[in-house]
């Protein structure tokens, strides 16, 4: 059965990034965690991502060394909320891990994030990317960090409401300079609450499809931005989310591909969408 000797389904999309890719496949090749399946969606121009030598060569390895791995190609291009919605139609493991094409793993964050959201018992635990450009850049007025002391619950965090400002966090090199103030190592990972994360989120696969996943995307113009967090806020309101500290996740800065940024899928869609959601 698909994905059934898997715990984590790690879900890329990508377009026009063979090289960001490679390196994103590389992290991933070197996962303690073992018991995870990739799947990548492509929407590059031409003839793909796949046909790339740099990602070819990544692709081998995986596969030569026992990693199971799903190269699909999903055309037209509908949207980043299509997209991901066709990425979690793919999923058949408990856990799915979205996971830009631009991110560096440390070696052991897929089984630090799998064993934070067993622990927790949430919708999703993810890990904010660290931008190390600003590693010299200290700004202690977003910084600010408030932790789940006794467990990880449902909350509700609307556009624009105070607790939307728990953003700043993920700015720059925040969370960095955070952690190495606190001294956190992986042996002391810690739980934070979040308005949302971007680019590497570990969700319980069915919460998500039970809180409606990316459903809303014909809702949308196939031009925007902010449906991974549309998606996380409404997982978060039924069943709860969390960061978790140290993070273990870098960007790797590139330009945005997505340029046209005027549609805004939480500050559109998220009282429409909130109404719908089923009730837990």
């Amino acid at each position: 059965m698909r994905g059934a000797a898997c715990a984590v389904d790690v879900l890329v999309p990508t377009c026009n990034r063979p090289g960001a890719l490679a390196v994103t496949l590389t992290a991933l090749a070197a996962q303690t965690l073992r018991t995870l399946r990739i799947v990548i969606s492509d929407q590059s121009d031409g003839a793909g991502v796949f046909e790339q030598p740099e990602v070819l060569a990544v692709l081998r390895y995986l596969r030569a060394t026992g990693r199971e791995v799903h190269a699909l190609r999903h055309l037209p291009r509908r949207g980043m909320a299509e997209q991901r919605a066709f990425l979690l139609a793919q999923a058949g493991a408990p856990y799915c891990l979205f996971l830009d094409d631009d991110v560096l793993l440390e070696p052991d964050l897929a089984a630090r994030l799998l064993r934070s959201i067993q622990e927790q018992q949430c919708g999703f635990v993810g890990s904010a990317l660290h931008g190390l450009s600003y590693l010299d850049q200290v700004r202690p007025h977003q910084q600010h960090i408030e932790f789940w002391e006794a467990g990880v619950g449902p909350e509700t965090v609307a556009p624009g409401a105070p607790a939307w400002e728990r953003h700043h966090l993920h700015s720059a090199a925040n969370l960095f300079h955070v952690q190495s103030r606190l001294g956190l190592d992986a042996e002391r990972t810690r739980h934070y609450r979040v308005a949302w994360i971007g680019g590497c989120v570990l969700f319980d696969t069915v919460k998500l499809r039970e809180a409606g996943g990316f459903d809303f995307w014909p809702a949308l113009p196939v031009a925007h931005c902010g449906e991974d967090v549309l998606a996380q806020l409404r997982v978060m309101a039924r069943f709860g989310g969390c960061g978790i500290i140290p993070s273990g996740a870098y960007h790797m800065e590139l330009p945005t591909t997505i340029s046209e940024r005027e549609a805004d899928a939480p500050r559109l869609l998220w009282g429409a969408v909130a109404d719908r959601s089923p009730a837990p």
